[in-house]
């Protein structure tokens, strides 16, 4: 059984759906054009996840092998079916933006994957965990991507953020460079897959550096504990 901080560097890091398991790439790479898309994108598929994975867990133990898929594909698309006829009442014009993506989170690799990998062998709280922090992971890689590619395409960060916050957030956005008049590229999908591979290319110079800094450390202890022997 995975302990929760496992959980939470999987989610996080390790096993990160977007920059690892490179799974729901069509919205990671569709929506993430700005960094409001790229955020409601991703807590609607946080939601899904957590949702899902619960109700997953909670009937592992009640479901046959031979039709275990079928029942996780019908409990996810009435979890998007859900948020979707939320989002279009409480978030319109967001919705409105997202258009076909947020029903298309039924098809998202990373649920299933985690229902079938996850959620249906462990307990309650521990498939909300990984539901929660493997959404997390994915919404900050979309959030990211999503504000590399509104600063190269606009200029500007949280352009538009009252779609989700409201007319409080009519303000918020960002001017990062002005009279900017834009790089095209970074508005399209070829800019989406550059950006991505960067982050990717990001991820695995960090985890080399640290894999050779925990090798250093591990020498540097082995040489200690030969010399105490000595």
């Amino acid at each position: 059984m995975a302990s929760t901080t496992e959980i939470v560097k999987n989610g996080l890091w390790t096993n990160n759906p977007g920059l690892v398991q490179l799974l729901g790439l069509c919205p990671l790479l569709a929506v993430s054009s700005t960094v409001i898309n790229a955020l409601g994108m991703g807590l609607a598929t946080t939601l899904v996840l957590v949702v899902s994975n619960i109700a997953v867990s909670m009937i592992r133990n009640s479901v046959r092998q031979d039709i275990r898929i079928p029942v996780f594909v019908m409990i996810i698309a009435a979890a998007v079916t859900t948020i979707e006829l939320v989002m279009n009442a409480a978030f319109h014009e967001l919705y409105t933006i997202l258009g076909i993506f947020i029903p298309l989170i039924v098809t998202n690799c990373v649920i299933i994957g985690r229902a079938e990998a996850f959620a249906s062998r462990n307990s309650v709280p521990l498939a909300a965990l990984d539901g929660f922090m493997m959404g997390i992971g994915f919404t900050l890689v979309l959030i990211a991507l999503g504000g590399v590619r509104e600063v190269l395409a606009f200029g500007t960060l949280f352009d538009r953020a009252e779609l989700m916050f409201g007319p409080v957030a009519a303000d918020w956005q960002l001017t990062i460079i002005p009279e900017f008049r834009g790089f095209l590229l970074a508005a399209l999908p070829p800019g989406a897959f550059i950006a991505l591979g960067c982050l990717i290319a990001m991820k695995n110079s960090v985890d080399t550096r640290l894999a050779k800094i925990a090798k250093a450390k591990a020498s540097l202890a082995e040489t200690g504990n030969d010399a105490l022997a000595a």
